[in-house]
């Protein structure tokens, strides 16, 4: 079950609900198996930054990070269903486990879950400004703000999709390079926010999955408001986008492009609309994640090789 939990948001019955111990509860209730985004986005902000690192202030930042989005999936879910979104059948509660929605937890239970995930990343969060200083008091300030409006009201004034990019691009890549160097630099900027291009790519896949869902509740994310057709040539220019713009960052970054057999399959996906059923061949485990699916598969492997080009850059050097 851990491993379907770091991988997967598994359907579960609410027996063996009951007999998982806390952690496991905890992993599945936060949406663990999409923490590895953050990870990626952590990790290439420290490269950026060799070989002056911080190796405990990394440490802090790491657990505050993976913690913080944490807390920011238990407040998504916590929001949306105490103020009726997740009701009837909701998207949310079709591709994994919500055990707030289907009466496995109260929300007495569950609001304890989002409190003390989010007490314990404040905390590290102040650990790590007073250990590397002003100079990330702002990327910190900044997280926050969308940690903590991103599910209301942002997401449903079509502003949630700007926000996951500049929060894994800019923010938490330019951040952590921060953090760990003691000092801010404009030249992470450009591959920061390329990298957040995949981030960015996986919401705006996701919110074109629930897009009918979305529209019959109100929620106006952005591809409620450009339609399937419009929204998958963004997805693909998005792709294009981060592939291309690696030319930009340096010749090693051509390195990312081994995610290319990825890259192509999603194209291919995204060629086609959107199944109203779930297609044969589609894994049970991720339907109804159609495009999202896609979408993350490609940008787990293309966060995994920016850390590559950044050690190829750092060991060889620039040509």
């Amino acid at each position: 079950m851990l491993r379907a939990a770091l991988l997967q948001v598994p359907v579960l019955t609410q027996d063996a609900w009951r007999e998982l111990p806390l952690p496991l509860r905890w992993l599945i209730a936060s949406r663990a198996s999409v923490l590895p985004l953050t990870l990626g986005s952590a990790l290439y902000g420290a490269l950026l930054a060799w070989p002056h690192i911080d190796w405990l202030t990394l440490a802090l930042v790491l657990a505050a990070l993976l913690l913080a989005h944490a807390t920011n999936n238990l407040l998504n879910d916590h929001v949306d269903f105490t103020t009726g979104l997740d009701e009837g059948n909701y998207f949310r509660a079709q591709y994994g486990t919500h055990p707030l929605a289907v009466g496995w937890m109260s929300l007495a239970e569950h609001r304890g879950y989002v409190l003390a995930t989010g007490i314990t990343a404040s905390l590290l969060a102040v650990v790590v400004v007073w250990r590397a200083g002003a100079v990330v008091l702002w990327p910190t300030l900044g997280g926050a703000f969308f940690l903590l409006f991103y599910t209301w009201p942002l997401k449903r004034w079509a502003l949630g999709e700007l926000a996951v990019w500049l929060v894994w691009g800019p923010l938490m890549v330019g951040g952590v390079a921060a953090a760990v160097r003691g000092t801010a630099s404009v030249d992470d900027l450009l591959p920061a926010s390329i990298f957040g291009l995949g981030a960015l790519l996986v919401i705006f896949a996701k919110h074109t999955d629930k897009l009918e869902d979305d529209r019959q509740r109100g929620v106006r994310t952005l591809p409620t408001l450009l339609g399937e057709g419009a929204s998958r040539w963004a997805m693909a220019v998005l792709l294009a986008g981060q592939l291309l713009g690696c030319l930009w960052i340096g010749w090693y970054y051509l390195v990312v492009w081994l995610a290319l057999p990825w890259a192509w399959r999603f194209l291919v996906q995204i060629r086609s609309r959107r199944p109203t059923r779930q297609p044969e061949h589609a894994l049970a485990a991720a339907w109804p994640l159609w495009f999202t699916a896609g979408a993350f598969t490609y940008a787990r492997a293309s966060a995994a090789l920016f850390v590559l080009a950044a050690l190829l850059t750092h060991i060889f050097g620039s040509l």
